[in-house]
């Protein structure tokens, strides 16, 4: 009776259905990346600033990067993940949540639009569209970009550390 189901729990593990489930228990067990790409297509380390930390009003400070671009440049995972949420709503506006190696959510803000079809439960690999820069939420106005940010255990983590090092780990072009 146990070799049964043992087997019926092995070909559910294997299934799609399972797909979800599967990632979250690998991401459970792997630490947060110590490097990560740039989420926005087209984006260098030299173009990001570093605003972690800033002022924004009397009760809050900045909690993430910004990282401006063109309207509707792509926006892509920086980790391997499952998507925790897809909603407009609150400073963010137009956002997406990922839960990440180390169960970190990163947190992907201000966006003009979603990827089609992208919702909650959904399993996301690196350089995966998210959705699109934009101006929602309380960015209404400003110029476009992406709100980034890295929640841990114990509170924001300043992503710019993280994204610099992925940059510095690409292989270097050279334009002829």
């Amino acid at each position: 009776m146990f070799a049964v189901f043992a087997a019926a729990a092995w070909w559910a593990w294997q299934q799609s259905f399972m797909a979800a489930t599967r990632m979250l228990w690998e991401i459970s067990r792997m630490p947060p990346p110590s490097s990560l790409p740039i989420p926005v297509s087209g984006v260098d380390a030299v173009d990001l600033v570093d605003t972690w930390g800033a002022a924004r009003g009397s009760d809050r400070s900045h909690e993430g990067i910004d990282i401006f671009a063109e309207r509707g440049t792509p926006v892509t995972s920086t980790t391997r993940g499952v998507v925790g949420a897809v909603r407009e709503r609150g400073l963010g506006g137009r956002h997406v949540w990922v839960r990440g190696p180390g169960l970190e959510n990163h947190y992907y803000a201000h966006l003009d639009d979603w990827a089609e079809g992208l919702a909650a439960g959904d399993v996301v690999l690196p350089g995966d569209v998210l959705g699109y820069v934009g101006d929602s939420g309380n960015a209404r106005g400003t110029p476009p970009h992406l709100h980034y940010g890295i929640y841990g255990e114990g509170g924001a983590l300043d992503p710019l550390p993280r994204l610099r090092a992925g940059a510095d780990a690409q292989p270097q072009t050279t334009s002829r």
